[in-house]
Formats: C-alpha cells, sequence, structure tokens
C-alpha cells in the first residue's frame, strides 16, 4: 500500500510552499504523521521538519435539471501538509 497518493498543486499551496516551505499531499486515509514522514524522506530525499494532517470531507450537491434532481458527492480524502528544512525543496515538475 503506498502511503503517498499524490501531490497538491493549488494556488494555496503553492503560496505555502514559497513562504514557509510547506508541501501538500493527499495520503492513504489509514497513515499517520510518522509513516507519512518516512514516505516523503524516501521518496523525496529531504529532511521533514513537521507533518499536519486533515480529514477533508466529501461535497455534497444538489442539481435541479428537466429530468429531476440529482444528488453528486465528491470522495473524501486525507492530506497532510509537510514542513520541509529550510534550504531543501521538492521539485513536483521534473518529470514533466
Amino acid at each position: 500500500m503506498s502511503i503517498i497518493i499524490k501531490p497538491i498543486v493549488t494556488e494555496k499551496v503553492t503560496r505555502q510552499t514559497e513562504l514557509s516551505n510547506r508541501y501538500g499531499f493527499v495520503v492513504s486515509k489509514k497513515s499517520n504523521k510518522v509513516e507519512i514522514k518516512k514516505a516523503v524522506e524516501a521518496a523525496y530525499g529531504v529532511t521533514v521538519v513537521g507533518v499536519n494532517t486533515m480529514n477533508v470531507r466529501p461535497d455534497r450537491s444538489v442539481k435541479y435539471t428537466k429530468s429531476g434532481m440529482i444528488s453528486a458527492k465528491t470522495n473524501a480524502f486525507k492530506k497532510a501538509i509537510v514542513e520541509v528544512k529550510e534550504g531543501d525543496t521538492i521539485d513536483f515538475y521534473n518529470n514533466i
């Protein structure tokens, strides 16, 4: 089972990266902070200073259409914000 599912590349996380050297990842729901720290250090070769995790709830929406009411739901996931040692960086775009 893979701990790190994918990196989060949004405007908010990119701003945190530029200001305070923090990176965001979508991680496995059953992983803990110690496992996330070891996985990031092994995958990207950086020193992790701190890890913050949060469970993101699913968003529900209702749309009224001609054919009737349609309800939808996004998936729930676990997000980790990883703070890296000053001077270390993670480049998400090197494989493009």
